[in-house]
C-alpha cells in the first residue's frame, strides 16, 4: 500500500502514540525499537509471531498477532508497511478515524529530525554498507542511532538508540523513500535498474537518483563508488550541482582507492590510498570484491566524518556480517550451509563469487527463490545467466510478496536460462522438496548456498537436519 506522505512531519516525540501495521517487518521494527527506546508509547500488530516481535513486547510494545481494527486502541499515529493492503482492517479503521498515517519513510525521518543523517542508498549492499559504516564508527567510540535492513551480528538488532549526533540509515529506493530524507551525507553504492515494478521504466528509476542528489544538504558530501558506471555518473552530476564527492573504487581516478585486493577463504584484504596517500591496510571477515567496495565505501565516510583510519580499519575488521548477508547457518557431513539475500542478478553475482572464495576446492550448490513476479518476469533470464557460476542449481518457485501471480511468469523461466548442464540444474516447485535435492547434490568440502529476498532463509536449519541424518547413515553403515 502507498500512503501519501503528509506535508508537515513531526517530530517523533510529538506522534502521540504510535502504531504499526506490520510491526515485524526489517524496517518497521527497526523504528518501533527506537521509538521505544526514547519513551514513546508503541503498539503494533503481525501476522504471525515471530522473534522480532517477541524482542519488541519484552521492550515494552503491546503486540498484536492478527490485524483487527481494535488492535488500533487509542493510537494517534499509524505506520504502515508497504507490504499491507488497504483492505486490511486497521487501515480501514485508520481511514476512518481520521488518524494520522505514515508510511515507514515518513516515520523514518521522524525520528531522525535533529540528528546529522548519513543515508546509504543504492541498488545493492545497501544493508552490508550501512551495517560496516555503523560498527566502524562504533569502534571509534561514536555511539551512532542506526537503523538497518538487517540485524547486526554483533547486536542482533536492526535499530539502535544512540547517544551522538550522527543517525546511520540504510536509505532505500524501492518506494521512493530516500527522497523523503534529508541527510548531511550520502554514500551511493551502485545505481542500475531495479524495482520497475514501482518506477515503470529504468529512466525513471535513475531519475529518482538525480533526485536524492538535492536532498543532501548542500554543506554535506556524499560518497559514491567509482567502479559502478551508474554510481559514477551520478557522482559526477552531483559535482555539476556543486556537491563536494568522493569517489572511491579500484579504478585509478578514484579519490580513495583500493588497491593489491586479495581474498583467502572467508576473508579479504585490501590496502587504502587516498588521494595518493597510503593510509595501511584492512582485512575483512567477509569474502568477496562487492564486499570490498562496500568497506571502502564505508571508510572514506567515516574519514571525511573526521575519525581516525586505524580505529575505522579495526572497526571493519571486527565486523562479522549481518543476518541473510552470506550469513554461516551451520555445518554438517562436511558441508557448511549459507543463506543471503540476494535477488537481482549482479547480487546472485557477487555473492557466487563470494562462495568460490569460501568453498576452496569444494563445489557450490545453491537454491535460488526468486523474488516477485515482475522482478522475475524482467531480470528472470538474467538472474539464470548469474546462477551459472554455481556448480549445482536448484531453482524454487517464486516468492510472490505482494504482487500477484502471472501466467507464464515462475521459477522456470529462470531454471531454463542456467547455463549449467541439464543434470546440474533442476525446477523444483514444491518448497518441502529443495532441502532434499540440495542434500543428494552436496558432498563433503561443498558449499549450500540459499539465495532469495523470501521465505528460502528457512530452508538452511532443514538441510543441516538432512545432512546430520545422512552423516549418521553413513557412520552406521
Amino acid at each position: 500500500m502507498r500512503v501519501p506522505i503528509p506535508e508537515t512531519l513531526l517530530p517523533a516525540d510529538q506522534l502521540g502514540t504510535v502504531h504499526f501495521v506490520g510491526i515485524g517487518g526489517a524496517g518497521l521494527s527497526g523504528i518501533a525499537r527506537i521509538m521505544l527506546a526514547r519513551g514513546i508509547s508503541v503498539t503494533g500488530s503481525d501476522a504471525k509471531s515471530t522473534p522480532t516481535v517477541e524482542a519488541l513486547r519484552a521492550l515494552g510494545a503491546t503486540c498484536h498477532i492478527g490485524h483487527d481494527a481494535a488492535n488500533l486502541g487509542d493510537a494517534d499515529t499509524v505506520v504502515i508497511s508497504t507490504a499491507v493492503r488497504d483492505t486490511n482492517p486497521e487501515v480501514v479503521e485508520a481511514t476512518s478515524r481520521g488518524l494520522r498515517l505514515l508510511p515507514r519513510s515518513a516515520a523514518l525521518e521522524s525520528v531522525m529530525q535533529g540528528y546529522t543523517v548519513v543515508a546509504v542508498a543504492g541498488t545493492h549492499g545497501k544493508t552490508t554498507t550501512t551495517s560496516l559504516l555503523t560498527v566502524a564508527l562504533q569502534h571509534c567510540g561514536a555511539d551512532p542511532s542506526f537503523a538497518i535492513g538487517g540485524d547486526l551480528n554483533e547486536t542482533g538488532s536492526n535499530a539502535h538508540h544512540g547517544s551522538g549526533e550522527l543517525f546511520v540509515a540504510e536509505a532505500d529506493e524501492s518506494d521512493g523513500a530516500f527522497l523523503v530524507y534529508s541527510p548531511h551525507a550520502a554514500l551511493v553504492t551502485n545505481v542500475e535498474a531495479d524495482h520497475l515494478d514501482n518506477y515503470g521504466t529504468e529512466e525513471a528509476y535513475r531519475a529518482a537518483f538525480d533526485t536524492f542528489i538535492d536532498q543532501v544538504s548542500p554543506d554535506g558530501f556524499m560518497v559514491v563508488c567509482a567502479d559502478d558506471p551508474g554510481a559514477d555518473a551520478l557522482g559526477r552530476t552531483a559535482v555539476e550541482r556543486g556537491h563536494t564527492v568522493v569517489r572511491v573504487g579500484e579504478t585509478a581516478d578514484a579519490d580513495v582507492r583500493a588497491e593489491q585486493v586479495r581474498f583467502a577463504g572467508a576473508t579479504s584484504s585490501f590496502t587504502v590510498v587516498d588521494r595518493g596517500r597510503r593510509l595501511g591496510e584492512v582485512t575483512l571477515q567477509i569474502p568477496g570484491r562487492h564486499y570490498v567496495l562496500d568497506a571502502l565505501a564505508a571508510l572514506a565516510c567515516g574519514l571525511r566524518l573526521g575519525f581516525g583510519f586505524p580505529e575505522l580499519a579495526r572497526g571493519l575488521g571486527a565486523f562479522s556480517g549481518t543476518r541473510r548477508r552470506m550469513e554461516l547457518k551451520g555445518q554438517a557431513d562436511g558441508v557448511r550451509v549459507y543463506d543471503s539475500y540476494a535477488h537481482h542478478p549482479n547480487e546472485i553475482k557477487g555473492d557466487l563469487q563470494a562462495a568460490r572464495s569460501l568453498a576452496g576446492e569444494g563445489r557450490v550448490v545453491v537454491a535460488f527463490q526468486p523474488h516477485m513476479v515482475s522482478r522475475t518476469r524482467i531480470f528472470g533470464h538474467d538472474m539464470g545467466v548469474a546462477l551459472g557460476a554455481a556448480d549445482d542449481v536448484v531453482v524454487m518457485d517464486i516468492y510472490v510478496a505482494r504482487e500477484d501471480p502471472e501466467p507464464g511468469v515462475s521459477g522456470a523461466n529462470v531454471a531454463t536460462a542456467v547455463p549449467l548442464d541439464p543434470e546440474h540444474v533442476v525446477f523444483e516447485p514444491s518448497w518441502s522438496a529443495t532441502a532434499a535435492h540440495l542434500v543428494e547434490r552436496a558432498r563433503p568440502g561443498d558449499i549450500v548456498l540459499t539465495l532469495g529476498a523470501g521465505d528460502v532463509t528457512l530452508l538452511g536449519p532443514e538441510v543441516l537436519e538432512l545432512l546430520e541424518e545422512r552423516n549418521v547413515g553413513d557412520d552406521d553403515a
